[in-house]
Parts: C-alpha cells; structure tokens; sequence
C-alpha cells in the first residue's frame, strides 16, 4: 500500500531549498497542512489549507478524514529528528507515511561551524526543561541546542556559568538558511543579552572554569551530588544496584520508597532514553528528589507522592525493573512490585534491618533469585584532632536480586 501522506522538510529558504521531487509533491497537493510560516512560504494554490498551530490533534483528526486525497504535511528541516513527523508516524504509522527530509538546523549549523555531526551532541529544549542541558556538560564536549525563543541563549549561558561552565564558547545562530540568518557569539559568563530571534539554534563548546561541576554518567555519583537528610543509597552500594538494575534504553524504572531519588536519577543519566517513577510518601522529600533531579540533569523524572504499596496501582507504565530502598518489611511491598513487573523485568531490594533481610530471605524462598550482603567501610579521622584514621563501617546492606521469567 503506498504511503497517502507526505511529511516535506522544509527551511528558512523557502521552495528554492527543496529537491525537484518535494516541489513536485507540494504542487499537486489536495490539502496542505503546516504551520503558519511553513504555510506562508508556498503561494496559495487550489489546494485546501489546515493551519495547526496550536492543535496538531485537531489537525491529526481531520487529515485522518481524507483518506482519498494527496496530502503533504510542511515541517521544519529533518522531520524525524525533533520534528513533527515522529507523532504524524505514530498516528498513522509508517506504512501511510512518505517522509523527505531536507537539512535541518543541526545540519546546518555543524555545516557552518564545521563541527562534525557524528561527534556533536544534538539536544533540544524546544517545550522541554532546560536543565536537561546539564546532563551533557563536560569539558570540550560539543553541543548543539534546539532553542524555545529568543530568550533561551541567555539562560542557557546563565545556566552554564551557574555549574562552572562560564568560559563556555557560545554561537547562536538565527533564521537559519533565510535571507535575515543572524550571528551571535559569546562566552556563557559574558553574554551579552543581546536580542536574538526566535527561531534559533544554540552551539556550545563546553570549557570547564574553577570549581565546574564535572560529573560522570557512570552510576556512583558522590553522596554530597545529592541534596539529602541522609536517607539516601551510599554511593558503594549505588553502583551496585544500578548494576543489578540495569539500565536499558526505552525502559522504566520504578523506584520505591525513593529518599533523595539517587537510584532513579542515576538510572536516567546512565541512559536518558529510559525513564523513571519515584515514589516517596514524604512530601519534603519528594519535593528534594525534584530539586535533585533538576540539578543533575533530569527534570523529566516522575515523581509519585503517596505511600505504597496502595499508590503504585495509580502508575500506569509497566515497570522494566523495580527498585525498592525504603520500606522494604512493608507487608505486601515486595508481592506488589512483584506483580507489576514485567516479564524478563528485575526486581532489587536493599534492606538493613533484621526484618528487612527476613523479608527478603522469605520472598527469596517463595519466588527465587539471589542475596548479597555488602559491608563498606570508609577512612575517617580518629578523635577530634584528626591526625590519624581508621576505618568506619557503614551499615550492612543485605540486596535481594530476582528477575521476573
């Protein structure tokens, strides 16, 4: 069956910049869909017209009425890279979905700076959390930033010299491809506030000043990373977990009884195109877990406040792999994780009370898997002068690993 929609790329150039193919397309359209500047750069025509700005389920609901007309869909640049054309495919599928690309802001931009494209990171905060941006901030990495509004380069620099990043080099570059394609540079901790367009892209060569907060994606961050009253995952016994846990693209983590929410951060930095709950039924921590998100760099985590295992019922994503820190003698904790997992899912449970590991050792004993006790201990100074240490245990942590056939 061929495809009935036609999603074409198209830039600040207008027409001129399409391939013959896509000019041909737009010209024999029935219906032409975009936004109102992709509209405004075709001229009018005998061809239906639906603006969505505003709407795309509305526009979605009325291309899904045409079903026997040629209709072509104007998005910006790569339709499938950040664009529009990745929710047109998940509506109508791929099979009903003709898409022609045409360069796309990253592209261009790489193409101008010339910056490699495979070794750039592409990111965009386009109706997205801005600190998301901090996830990817490491000295000489290379960034490219999709923008919201002309406002976004200023707090993007203001972001950056907040986390030590203030030498960072910064090129916005406006209506690209359009006869009024703008340059702007600076440095983060010297930006101007100087007026750019809307429309604009964000080039950033990450260059780390005194006291930058560098971090690794590898799990184990340092305690102090999070904001916490103590009730936290000590960092040794973290990365253990998040190894059991294993992070995998696409698939979500439940993090129950979540405290500052360290496993379930660590497991979006390990991979960002997974995503995470963490449930927490203290209201002061659940909103330090948000801060805490933010800070590192993943403000999309989802935060559940209530007290399981009762809230867990209100999730309506099937967890990959379940985390349970906090709570674990909790009559039926462990059996209502259990059951919500997926198949092939992991279920790890940290426990370091002795009703905590007889817990564990009775949920072992009916459903399988393994234990593990980990003893860590750290060197600290000996008395009040200090000049001398010896290391001081910290609590004993008895981890329950059982994966779901």
């Amino acid at each position: 069956m061929s495809a009935r929609i036609t999603v074409v790329g198209i830039g600040e150039d207008g027409l001129d910049g399409l391939i013959p193919k896509a000019r041909g397309l737009i010209d024999e359209a029935e219906v032409l869909v975009g936004g109102e500047r992709h509209l405004s750069k075709v001229p009018l025509g005998g061809e239906q017209r639906i603006d969505w700005d505003g709407d795309f389920d509305a526009a979605f609901d009325k291309i899904e009425k045409m079903k026997d007309r040629r209709v072509v869909v104007l998005a910006s640049g790569d339709p499938l890279h950040y664009g529009v054309g990745a929710n047109i495919v998940r509506r109508f599928g791929a099979d009903q979905v003709n898409v022609i690309p045409a360069p796309g802001a990253f592209s261009l931009v790489a193409a101008d700076l010339g910056w490699p494209l495979a070794d750039v990171k592409c990111l965009t905060v386009h109706g997205r959390a801005l600190e998301a941006v901090t996830l990817y901030l490491t000295p000489g990495r290379r960034l490219l930033v999709l923008s919201w509004d002309g406002e976004t380069p200023e707090k993007l620099a203001g972001l950056l010299t907040a986390r030590g990043f203030g030498p960072s080099r910064i090129t916005v570059l406006g209506n690209l491809g359009g006869d009024d394609e703008t340059r702007t540079e600076g440095t983060a901790k010297k930006w101007t506030g100087e007026t750019v367009p809307d429309l604009n892209t964000i080039a950033v060569e990450c260059v780390a000043g005194d006291g930058a907060d560098v971090l690794s994606r590898v799990p184990g961050l340092p305690d102090d990373a999070f904001e916490h009253d103590g009730l936290i995952t000590k960092r040794e016994v973290r990365a253990a977990t998040l190894a059991r846990l294993m992070p995998l693209p696409g698939q979500t983590l439940w993090d129950v009884g979540a405290g500052s929410g360290a496993v379930a951060i660590e497991w979006l930095r390990a991979e960002p195109s997974a995503k995470a709950f963490a449930v927490e039924r203290d209201p002061k921590r659940a909103a330090v877990i948000a801060r805490n998100a933010a800070n590192l760099g993943v403000p999309e985590l989802k935060i559940v406040e209530g007290e399981a295992p009762g809230i867990l019922s209100g999730i309506e994503t099937v967890p990959d792999a379940v985390f349970v820190g906090g709570g674990v003698s909790v009559p039926g904790l462990l059996e209502a994780c259990w059951d919500a997992l997926s198949p092939g899912g992991r279920l790890v449970a940290n426990g370091v009370t002795l009703e905590a590991e007889q817990r564990l050792l009775f949920f072992q004993n009916e459903f399988g898997g393994d234990l593990t006790r980990m003893a860590v201990s750290r060197a600290a100074p000996v008395g009040p002068v200090g000049r001398l240490q010896t290391f001081q245990p910290l609590k004993q942590v008895t981890q329950l690993v059982t994966i779901k056939k």
